[in-house]
């Protein structure tokens, strides 16, 4: 088992020291054959996140902080996101699993191995503790975000009978559950809902998977991947220095986004509190709520809707993003000016329903990726949004939000949500700690 102490000792190990060494660095000591054998991979990582080893570090994003990085970081490209059923009733194995994961994490966000010399020098008879795919690669600004579902804690909507396996049902937070049903939904319970989720975000998508397939790795015989989705193209813009991005309905997406730097407003509406839960669930305090839909968009019916009925429908232009009536992007919609006794902004646009100005100034922080998952049994793209939300309390914000949207929003005719789930984000980690570590210590 991995020790507190060990955790934090692999956090403060020296850039030169082995355990600080780079994956990059890794590969140069790994003898000419070796490279030789990868010098394709490791150009076309160099190309894809346009590192080398003097920038490398200027691609890390600090693993250990006041909240957990990959939520209001700025928004990398590409993601692969993955929830965790927990296999095992052992609490002691649960939290081997997640000082392991959080010491290999933290490696891994540095653009190093899970372990020193886990890809390539543990010996001919042993299999590597490390599957090697990132050698060669810088760190992306990868992020691995932890986040644990409503199952976890016993009892829940998806799984009733569920038991509190791991003593820890009096954590709870309040506001953890899983979401209600919304009009229009197809939800799948095969990619729902979840014990664990990890959300790893980076520009390189190779960095982004092997993160994820390390973890599901170390994790054998604690947890299963019950689902996972890839992304590409951020559909939100969460620091100002980014512009906002297009969906896949070819949109800009987010316009009036949460950004990092609106710290007053991240603090109303992104951290939890400290009098948003009892005593026994103060380990929340200072984390956040993860909402995940799996948007699919009915992509073939929305290519054939003319032009005016698209921007109708999302109540702004499909050029620059102006709202309808204005005519730059970050103009403040007017929900007030008609056309012949009409709203210019139509009353069932999503812009107008999705605003702060029409839901009592309730803001979320978008984080979601467009996807494609190749076409289906018809022919058709099985492509959309993969949304994921950061908020205080998603039954105050997000669900009365989504309640109007899945009744009202024209959009929803081109909507077919059929993933859902919902998960209680921990605050940062100090040195030393480990991913739970307030939630499962006694």
């Amino acid at each position: 088992m991995e020790s507190t102490e060990a955790a934090g000792q692999d956090s403060t190990t020296g850039a030169e020291g082995r355990h600080g060494v780079s994956r990059r660095t890794v590969l140069g000591a790994a003898g000419i054959g070796v490279v030789a054998g990868l010098a394709g991979g490791g150009a076309i990582g160099a190309a894809v996140s346009g590192s080398d080893d003097a920038s490398s570090s200027d691609q890390v994003v600090p693993f250990r902080g006041d909240h957990q990085a990959g939520i209001v970081t700025a928004a990398q490209d590409r993601l692969h996101f993955a929830s965790f059923d927990v296999i095992t009733d052992s609490r002691d194995a649960l939290v081997d699993m997640l000082k392991r994961w959080t010491v290999a994490a933290e490696r891994m966000t540095r653009g190093e191995e899970t372990e020193p010399g886990g890809a390539l020098d543990l010996g001919d008879y042993h299999p590597p503790a490390d599957t090697g795919e990132a050698l060669g690669l810088s760190a992306a600004h990868l992020t691995l975000t932890i986040g644990f579902g409503p199952g976890l804690f016993g009892p829940s909507a998806s799984n009733p009978a569920a038991k509190d396996r791991f003593g820890i049902a009096h954590k709870k937070p309040a506001a953890l559950a899983d979401l209600p049903a919304f009009a229009q939904e197809k939800i799948e319970p095969s990619r729902s809902y979840g014990d664990i989720c990890i959300q790893a975000c980076a520009d390189d998508p190779q960095v982004a998977v092997h993160a994820i397939r390390n973890l599901a790795r170390m994790g054998v015989g604690v947890v299963s991947v019950r689902w996972s989705q890839l992304g590409f193209g951020r559909t939100a813009s969460t620091t100002k220095g980014q512009e906002t991005p297009r969906n896949m309905f070819g949109f800009k997406d987010g316009t009036a986004n949460i950004r990092a730097e609106d710290t007053d407003t991240v603090d109303k509406w992104v951290w939890v509190g400290a009098d948003d839960n009892p005593p026994a669930a103060q380990w929340m305090t200072g984390g956040t709520y993860l909402v995940a839909r799996r948007i699919r968009m009915d992509i073939e019916p929305w290519d054939r809707a003319n032009l005016l009925e698209q921007e109708n429908i999302i109540g702004r232009t499909k050029g620059v993003g102006a709202p309808l009536g204005k005519d730059a992007e970050f103009d403040e919609p007017d929900f007030q000016i008609t056309s012949y006794g009409s709203p210019i902004i139509p009353l069932t646009a999503h812009m107008r329903l999705a605003h702060p100005d029409q839901n009592n100034g309730v803001q979320i922080l978008r984080r979601g990726y467009n996807f494609t998952d190749g076409s289906d049994g018809f022919g058709h793209l099985d492509a959309g949004l993969f949304f994921i939300a950061f908020n205080r309390d998603s039954f105050k914000q997000f669900v009365p939000m989504q309640h109007t949207l899945s009744r009202k929003d024209a959009m929803t005719e081109y909507l077919i949500p059929n993933a859902s789930a919902n998960f209680a984000v921990p605050p940062g980690l100090k040195p030393g700690e480990w991913w739970g570590q307030h939630l499962f210590e006694k």
